[in-house]
């Protein structure tokens, strides 16, 4: 058992614990950083290389805000980095004239004043000769956003958050959180310890490590494959970052970078797993692949050819699809984000210094009203 009190430890290291280790440690805060695993790593949400990041947000108006300043902060991450967190790449979304969710994301860049170009499907095809699309589609292509390099981005906020002096325990699941009259003991396998304040962002076993709380989620199993595409085409340097809706189903994927394949993805669908369960087995069901080569197919025919490589990881949807992020209600010194659905990732910046702020400061200039546990009681 440590004699260590620590100000703070964060539990679950992905993308918002590490992140939030980073601001705390910088503020001075003494942080002990656990997981049961050693981020970066494939157990989770984060890793397959990149992941988008967009300002006019479709999920909401709310989230505008947000992810401004975490475009700000990944800007930052990655002047200081020794290799690339953000590249600039554009995001292109397409789909129906009517489709609810491209219509507020035009909403939300006009009242957030965000760059967004509105295409006919003609202009689409045109610009991006490798797309196929329907012609009642439309096209918003925002200029500023584009992808973040996820392994790159949690292994440069843990060496930051080492710098400034965090206390890593890196394979160290935790057993269980037990508040005291000082504080909160964590026990894990082989050790106990100690701290005033607890963060807890273990994404998809927060139903586990929190079972008071009754938590909506469901993790579930989600794939991307890697194929090859014709470069003249697909490539960075000639295609965006792109999501696109398709009838109720939502694919999305990324440029081919150094040649390594038209990454895509879907953000619908997948299997209900349990977290320990979870291994690299694309494949295991013919959806895997199939579900992703017959849009390839619809859409993008010169990039429907042979798999590079095929990932999976976890998704943990919350009920209504938003984040959950807020304090214990019988404990405040015990604070908790998960329920990121799928859409998380590109928020995980600003998270670290939301969670960073709420925990040493007891509030943030956000309004996180939306993400409250209480919506689910009422």
């Amino acid at each position: 058992m440590t004699d260590i009190q620590y100000d703070v430890a964060v539990i679950g290291a992905g993308t918002m614990g590490m992140a939030a280790a980073s601001f705390l440690t910088a503020r001075g805060a003494q942080t002990l950083v656990i997981d049961a695993f050693d981020p970066p790593h494939d157990k989770g949400s984060h890793h397959g290389d990149t992941r988008m990041i967009r300002h006019a947000y479709g999920e909401g108006r709310q989230y505008v805000a947000l992810v401004k300043r975490a475009q700000t902060l990944w800007e930052e991450l990655d002047r200081e980095a020794a290799y690339p967190v953000f590249q600039k790449t554009g995001v292109l979304g397409l789909g129906p004239a009517d489709s609810v969710f491209l219509n507020e994301m035009m909403a939300s860049a006009d009242e957030h004043n965000l760059s967004l170009q509105r295409l006919s499907s003609t202009d689409v095809m045109n610009r991006w000769p490798g797309l196929s699309i329907p012609d009642d589609y439309i096209g918003c292509f925002e200029t500023e956003s584009g992808l973040l390099y996820s392994e790159n981005a949690i292994r440069a906020y843990r060496e930051r958050a080492v710098r400034n002096g965090a206390t890593l325990a890196m394979n160290t699941p935790v057993v269980s959180i037990t508040p005291t009259a000082v504080g909160i003991t964590i026990a894990t396998r082989n050790e106990t310890f100690h701290a005033k304040k607890v963060i807890v962002t273990v994404g998809a076993w927060a139903k586990q490590l929190l079972p008071d709380l009754s938590l909506p989620l469901q993790p579930t199993r989600k794939v991307v494959g890697w194929f090859d595409a014709d470069e003249t085409l697909f490539s960075d340097m000639a295609f965006p970052s792109f999501f696109i809706e398709d009838d109720e189903r939502m694919f999305y994927g990324f440029p081919s970078l150094d040649g390594s394949g038209l990454k895509v993805g879907r953000t619908d669908g997948g299997q209900p797993i349990d977290p320990g369960l979870h291994t690299q087995d694309f494949g295991r069901y013919d959806a895997d692949e199939g579900d992703l080569r017959r849009f390839l197919s619809a859409y993008m025919p010169a990039a429907n050819g042979p798999l590079k490589q095929g990932k999976t990881c976890l998704y943990t949807m919350s009920s209504d699809h938003d984040f959950i992020i807020d304090f214990h209600p019988e404990h405040d010194s015990i604070l908790f984000a998960c329920g990121f659905s799928g859409h998380g990732f590109k928020f995980g910046s600003v998270m670290g210094e939301v969670l960073s702020e709420l925990t040493l400061d007891g509030e943030t200039p956000f309004d996180l009203s939306r993400f409250c546990l209480a919506r689910f009681q009422a």
